[in-house]
Order: structure tokens, then C-alpha cells, then sequence
């Protein structure tokens, strides 16, 4: 399976729904893939990036702590799969555990680890989207609209 590397460009509420979607960007290339994700996954997505430490662990550090305790590292969070509008990701562990995941969790994960976040080059071309030069300047909203949010915005949805 050929798959690419994707970085999170980060998460947003879309309106009139209030539904929160995270946005990854290829590494070495110009497709953007937005994923429906759901509030809590939202909020933990949004702290890791504004570097907020809660007082006590949310489930993603958890699983992070306890991945550590038991040695058994993550490695990589691979989306591998867009089947009826749902995607599909995996945690590999170690010297290969596979473990499924939904997207949303594992992008959670994998930026408290530290590791790398690939897609499957058929989600990609089935999900990505190319957002024309113009529209460059949507993506640089986003990204000071992140800029004004807190992870508390998420938490009424």
C-alpha cells in the first residue's frame, strides 16, 4: 500500500451544525484532507497543539502513558482506509501491532508521541482535496482562526 505523510493543519467548528473536522495537509504535495470528527476528539486535538497540559490526564495521554509503561512505542498512526464515509486508521505498536483506531483518536495519539501521521494514497485520492491559489488564503484563516479558539469552544457541541 503506497501511502504519504500528512501534517495536522489543524481542528475548527464548520457552521451552521457545529460539527468540529480536523484538516491534515499532505507533506510533499497539495491535497488537504478534511475529517468530521467528533467535540472530545476535537478538544484534545486542539490542546496538544496549543500546549495545554491539563491537571489530570484526558484518555489520549492516558493511552500515550500507558503505551510507555508497557514499552511498547507507537510507531507511526496510518489512515488506511475511506469505506462508506467513514474513515479507518491504525495504530501500528511496537515491532508491528496493528491495532484499529478511529482517525480522529490516533491523530490525538500520535501528537502527544510525537510520530509520524501517513494516508493511504487511495484515501487520498478518493478524500483529498487540492485547494486552488486563491483559496490559499481560506487555509491561512483557518489557521489564525485557530489562533483565536480555545479548547473550551469545543466542549459545547
Amino acid at each position: 500500500m503506497r501511502v504519504k505523510e500528512l501534517n495536522v493543519v489543524g481542528v475548527r467548528v464548520e457552521l451552521p451544525n457545529n460539527q468540529p473536522i480536523v484538516l491534515l495537509k499532505e507533506v510533499a504535495g497539495d491535497r488537504y484532507l478534511p475529517i468530521w470528527i467528533g467535540p472530545v476528539e476535537a478538544t484534545a486535538i486542539a490542546f496538544e497543539q496549543q500546549g495545554v497540559r491539563p491537571t489530570r490526564p484526558l484518555t489520549h495521554d492516558l493511552l500515550r502513558d500507558v503505551l510507555g509503561a508497557l514499552d511498547a512505542p507507537l510507531r507511526k498512526v496510518e489512515i488506511v482506509e475511506l469505506r462508506d464515509n467513514v474513515f479507518y486508521a491504525e495504530l501500528v505498536i511496537g515491532d508491528g501491532v496493528r491495532v484499529s483506531s478511529r482517525p480522529s483518536d490516533a491523530i490525538a495519539l500520535a501528537l502527544r508521541v510525537g510520530v509520524t501521521i501517513t494516508c493511504a494514497e487511495a484515501v487520498l485520492e478518493e478524500a483529498g482535496i487540492i485547494i486552488p491559489d486563491e483559496q490559499e488564503d481560506e487555509v491561512a484563516k483557518f489557521r489564525e482562526f485557530l489562533d483565536t479558539i480555545s479548547p473550551e469552544d469545543f466542549a459545547g457541541s
